[in-house]
């Protein structure tokens, strides 16, 4: 059964009090590595894939991109996406990552941000993407990084004072679910080495033109200090390739 925590009351209202929810792209410490990774979407027909508040989708229309469409298994994220763009012509569609079909070579650009982790079957998924993408076509993505998966604890040993003093690892090349918790809810997600990851791109019949571990900016931490520790371990990886 595909994952639908969002749709879920509480769990709903406590991601949107995360300050990404609140303040958008610029309250995400990867966003100003992200930007940059994304391409020109002038013209472009961009599919968000787990679309959430639509951020993405909005940005990519802002840019000019052409038709825009954002996808999310979660009625309430639709709908709160469909309420923040209302004044953009986006389509969004409430459906699941791992059932998309659309026409073959039908996007020239494919986005996902921090959704994949949540997916059993990576392979698959990316194999879709590469068939609805036309040849030279973008496909960029951010999830969890494997260091940050690779635990189900996902936290920081601290100490009795409840200092953090260093971020495990632990079961790496254990590759498979996590049974997590996320904003006081158990979430399911499935690790993965990056050995697995990268090779998933490449064998999904796709050339990779970058990878990122992201870090917040300078001026990211003046305004949200509280991210500091990010520095001390990637908790996202952020690819970009294109269809051969």
């Amino acid at each position: 059964m595909k994952q639908n925590k969002y749709d879920d009351p509480s769990f709903f209202e406590s991601y949107g009090k995360m300050q990404r929810s609140i303040d958008g792209l610029n309250a995400a410490g990867e966003w100003h590595v992200l930007q940059k990774m994304l391409p020109d979407f002038q013209n472009k027909k961009v599919l968000d894939l787990g679309c959430g508040y639509g951020w993405h989708c909005i940005y990519a229309k802002q840019k000019g991109a052409k038709n825009v469409i954002g996808i999310d298994l979660s009625q309430k994220m639709i709908d709160k996406a469909k309420e923040l763009s209302k004044n953009l012509e986006i389509e969004y569609k409430k459906m699941a990552i791992e059932d998309i079909n659309f026409d073959h070579e039908e996007f020239d650009v494919v986005i996902s941000s921090l959704a994949f982790h949540y997916l059993k079957d990576l392979r698959s998924v990316f194999l879709k993407i590469n068939q609805i993408l036309k040849k030279g076509g973008s496909f960029v993505f951010s999830m969890e990084h494997p260091a940050f998966t690779s635990r189900a604890e996902q936290d920081w040993f601290k100490d009795e004072n409840g200092n953090r003093l260093h971020w495990p690892i632990d079961n790496y090349q254990e590759e498979g679910q996590r049974k997590t918790k996320f904003l006081g809810h158990e979430v399911t997600k499935y690790h993965r080495n990056l050995e697995t990851i990268i090779n998933t791109v490449i064998k999904s019949n796709f050339d990779i033109q970058e990878i990122s571990e992201p870090k917040p900016s300078e001026e990211v931490l003046k305004i949200y200090p509280e991210m500091q520790d990010e520095m001390r371990r990637p908790i996202f990886i952020i690819i970009s390739a294109i269809k051969k």
